[in-house]
């Protein structure tokens, strides 16, 4: 099944724009806690490297990584909390 990015609305948003690797996954995995499970975490990242390392750390702990959209400077990540 494939989620039409354009059209999710993120439970909550972490902005970790700025943030040098590894803040993102680490700003993703603080706010992960704040969504219920089912809900969906997007994450706004300038930092290439986040494109990876978010889906494996989804993958690796049971949440799934839905893709990215880039936006103006900065890519916008999905992720569903599983657990």
């Amino acid at each position: 099944m494939t989620v039409d990015l354009n059209s999710i609305k993120a439970a909550k948003i972490a902005d970790a724009r700025g943030v040098a690797c590894p803040g993102p996954l680490l700003e993703a995995k603080k706010a992960m806690g704040s969504v219920k499970v089912g809900e969906i975490l997007e994450i706004w990242s300038g930092e290439s490297g986040t494109k990876e390392d978010l889906p494996r750390w989804a993958k690796k702990v049971g949440h799934e990584f839905l893709g990215y959209l880039q936006a103006d400077g900065y890519d916008r990540l999905f992720l569903r909390r599983k657990k």
